[in-house]
């Protein structure tokens, strides 16, 4: 089996090579690593190019923004399984892989996914939020659940199914995409209880109170076009709820 990881990039060069290294350091050999940059301004290239032996794409240019970025990658990927790593972030061990590849051993799965942690910054090994996820149930995601996305691995196939990402959007087409997968698509999935990814603080969509605003807000407006019949409020309201345990949780 074959799993495709994604990691788009843009002016990160004192990260990328942290997650390039922590995909090159699997224990599964049958990895296509992709990176898609968008025509970076510093030293990115410099340290994704010492790299290039353990990758087997490497696109640099303009975009029009992330989501652009990933649907890139999206269409260079080749593998039976695909996940999207982000250029802040690692993967927890070098079993991670293998553990999704273990998963998706049952030909009726369409997806797995595990759980995250928040980390400063500078020092991978500060966990400031643990991101626990769990089972899907109908309607999850319009109440604003989604799986921790950088540990979301789908099978080919869904993205032939359910479509890219929806470029319109700036902050929360991630969400939109979980929401047409799991819930108008009504994809299968597995959640598995281990850790699988560290991600840095201080990501696109969580790097400001107003951006965070700006986010939920263009989250509302894209699941009420898929089928949400809550008014803004009551949503707000319940995703904050959802979200709120994580920040005072201090293990799975």
């Amino acid at each position: 089996m074959k799993v495709s990881i994604i990691t788009v990039v843009f002016n990160a060069e004192h990260t990328i090579g942290d997650a390039l290294d922590s995909v090159a350091n699997q224990d599964y050999a049958n990895i296509e690593h992709i990176v898609i940059d968008g025509a970076s301004t510093d030293n990115t290239m410099s340290v994704v190019n010492a790299r290039a032996e353990n990758l087997a794409e490497v696109m640099s240019e303009p975009d029009s923004g992330i989501y652009d970025a990933m649907n890139k990658g999206l269409a260079l990927a080749t593998g039976d399984v695909i996940g999207l790593l982000n250029a802040d972030d690692v993967l927890q061990d070098n079993t991670v892989i293998s553990q999704v590849v273990a998963a998706h051993q049952d030909d009726s799965l369409d997806a797995c996914y595990a759980n995250l942690v928040y980390v400063k910054p500078n020092d991978l090994s500060q966990v400031t939020r643990y991101w626990s996820s769990q089972n899907h149930s109908k309607g999850l995601c319009f109440r604003g659940w989604m799986p921790a996305h950088p540990t979301l691995y789908l099978k080919r196939h869904v993205y032939d199914k359910v479509g890219n990402f929806n470029t319109e959007l700036r902050y929360q087409s991630d969400l939109e995409f979980c929401a047409r997968a799991f819930e108008v698509h009504s994809i299968s999935s597995r959640y598995i209880p281990e850790l699988w990814v560290r991600m840095r603080l201080g990501g696109v969509t969580n790097n400001s109170l107003s951006t965070m605003i700006k986010g939920n807000w263009e989250s509302y407006k894209a699941l009420r076009k898929l089928g949400l019949k809550r008014d803004p409020i009551s949503y707000f309201l319940i995703k904050f709820g959802s979200k709120l345990p994580s920040f005072f949780r201090k293990g799975f």
